[in-house]
């Protein structure tokens, strides 16, 4: 579709198609890809839209979830942080869902540099604030179980990833999509933890089966099945 179009200066439609793209190609493990494509929109977007406009905004969430699954854990949270700020601040229809997915990104790149703590308490408050039982409560669920098992408090996290089962279940497939073999993931975790390794590996090895047929065997949700696998094993 963008090559498609004429592409003047401010036609808006040729870089809503390639954010689509960049989408599409994270979500398939290109993550470095998709950085590269986010870059280069990101000005023409500022242009076009505005500092803060929505489109604007759900790029750069978009773009700092990408920035997590190369490991730039630091930039991701930097941004995502700016991201809820200025979604909080703005009155727009779409605002609250872009904070909510710029919280889950945070919640994601605390627990990635290890501060459970930090990642819990946004999780709770996330969650309080959003109340509406769709799949960003579902990851911000999952954000609660993942710092909690990076507290080794694994009967809680079990709890929490029952409740985003749960939940998971109630939601169509559309959003159930994208969070394939998430549950599974937090689940095997705590299983793991709390010494019922039989167990653990049948989720884990459930979740990598589904995450390489959904998303390939480059995404970072295949990757960390895959490392839970070999640690199950090693143990």
């Amino acid at each position: 579709m963008a090559a498609a179009r004429s592409r003047p200066r401010d036609d808006m439609y040729a870089p809503l198609a390639l954010s689509i793209a960049a989408l599409a190609t994270g979500a398939q493990g290109r993550h470095a890809e998709a950085v590269t494509g986010y870059d280069a929109l990101l000005p023409v977007f500022g242009r076009i839209f505005g500092a803060e406009h929505p489109q604007t905004l759900k790029l750069r969430s978009d773009r700092a979830q990408a920035l997590s699954a190369l490991g730039r854990h630091a930039e991701c949270e930097a941004e995502c942080a700016a991201v809820a700020r200025a979604a909080t601040r703005g009155k727009e229809p779409e605002m609250p869902l872009i904070a909510a997915a710029a919280r889950n990104g945070l919640i994601y790149a605390l627990n990635a540099q290890g501060r459970h703590p930090e990642a819990e308490a946004l999780a709770c408050e996330a969650l309080v604030a959003h109340r509406v039982l769709d799949r960003f409560t579902l990851v911000l669920r999952l954000g609660l179980a993942r710092s909690l098992n990076g507290q080794a408090r694994h009967e809680e996290a079990l709890v929490e990833a029952e409740r985003a089962d749960e939940l998971r279940r109630s939601l169509p497939e559309e959003q159930r999509r994208p969070e394939t073999g998430a549950v599974e993931l937090a689940v095997a975790t705590a299983l793991l933890g709390l010494g019922r390794g039989t167990e653990a590996r049948t989720r884990a090895a459930a979740a990598h089966d589904a995450c390489l047929a959904a998303f390939g065997p480059d995404h970072r949700r295949t990757s960390e099945a895959r490392e839970l696998l070999d640690r199950i094993d090693g143990a």
